[in-house]
């Protein structure tokens, strides 16, 4: 026996001496401490966290080990880490996707910015920090995702129901799964907005923490049909560094601010250019406007893409960059940017929560 008897109350209060850094709540008021199971001077708990890609997972659960540590009595600390995803989407949006927690859009204010390679990265990075994760390929005009997600099989149908198509863990669904490769999409509004309605009602997508939309680029139909079909969780917006690509991504921007959808973020693609021979660095088109334009905005800055072309062949080859080069600095990029949008998400849930 030890000399100190360990209670529960001690380690909650031990626990609310730590914060999450980045919804500034400690993580006993936050809910984040479960299952705490006290053997003599042996302590274990649950720490769940708002999303299983949090970049500060390592920080919150050492931190947490460490203040339990210093309780009088305690020898021994094991901290099991797990996520849940809170539900942003609203009672509508459970009309037409009722499993699906958040729904992401990805967006640009023009075609030719990497929009769909950031889309495909996003959902695999997501889905390998473990949340369940789907992607919806809204772009009826230009549907790449299948492959860019290396599928070539098209969805099962079953009792006018579709089931999406999975790989590297993420759950796919694209209008380029039903109109011929050869054959051009010629469609006017109407048509264009019950094309997406009928991919968001029609499709079985099941328990989803994330469901990452790919837009077409512009502010056209299909953003504005998403918009009033399901209240999004809130728009990623790509743009690459030039002054012209950057002003349409803010018109694309300013579109979503005026129909009351939140803005996650920006991502500035095609960031630079680093030579494979020399590693000289080139700003091929300009640097930093994205990064400047969320400064100016009061928007979340999500990271910056390099021009690569491992990024395009793996892409072309239907492997995305984090599966096919996982150890390299470009999938790291992705994989930063996937950790920080979960976290937008997280304190976009946590400040509605409390208000």
């Amino acid at each position: 026996m030890t000399e100190h008897t360990v209670t529960e109350q001690q380690v909650l209060d031990a626990l609310r001496t730590v914060q999450d850094p980045e919804l500034h709540k400690d993580l006993v008021t936050l809910g984040m401490i479960q299952d705490i199971h006290i053997d003599d001077g042996a302590v274990a708990f649950r720490l769940v966290l708002t999303t299983p890609a949090c970049p500060l997972r390592s920080q919150i659960s050492n931190a947490a080990r460490e203040a339990v540590e210093k309780v009088p009595g305690v020898q021994k600390v094991d901290v099991q880490v797990s996520a849940n995803v809170q539900r942003h989407n609203r009672a509508i949006a459970e009309e037409l996707i009722p499993c699906v927690r958040n729904s992401i859009a990805v967006a640009s204010g023009k075609g030719g910015v990497g929009k769909s390679t950031v889309s495909t990265n996003l959902a695999v990075a997501l889905a390998q920090s473990g949340a369940l994760t789907g992607l919806l390929d809204a772009d009826i005009f230009g549907p790449n995702i299948p492959q860019m997600m290396g599928i070539t099989q098209e969805p099962r149908q079953s009792d006018s129901r579709i089931y999406p198509v999975e790989n590297y863990g993420v759950k796919v669904i694209s209008m380029g799964f039903f109109v011929p490769k050869d054959r051009p999409v010629i469609w006017r509004g109407p048509m264009v907005s019950q094309a997406i309605q009928q991919l968001l009602r029609d499709v079985e997508w099941g328990d989803l923490d994330y469901l990452i939309i790919d837009l077409p680029p512009g502010t056209g139909d299909a953003p504005l049909t998403l918009v009033q079909s399901i209240p999004l969780t809130g728009v990623v917006i790509v743009t690459t560094p030039q002054s012209v690509a950057l002003a349409d991504a803010m018109r694309g921007l300013a579109m979503f601010q005026r129909v009351g959808v939140p803005v996650l973020g920006i991502v500035e693609n095609m960031s630079y250019y680093i030579c494979p021979h020399c590693q000289e660095r080139t700003e091929i088109f300009s640097y930093g406007g994205a990064r400047r334009e969320a400064e100016r905005l009061g928007v979340p800055f999500l990271g910056e893409i390099p021009l690569d072309p491992q990024i395009r062949i793996a892409g072309d080859e239907g492997k995305p960059v984090v599966v096919s080069e996982p150890g390299s600095p470009q999938a790291e990029a992705f994989r930063l940017m996937a950790g920080k949008l979960a976290s937008q998400v997280s304190m976009l849930g946590a400040a509605k929560s409390a208000t």
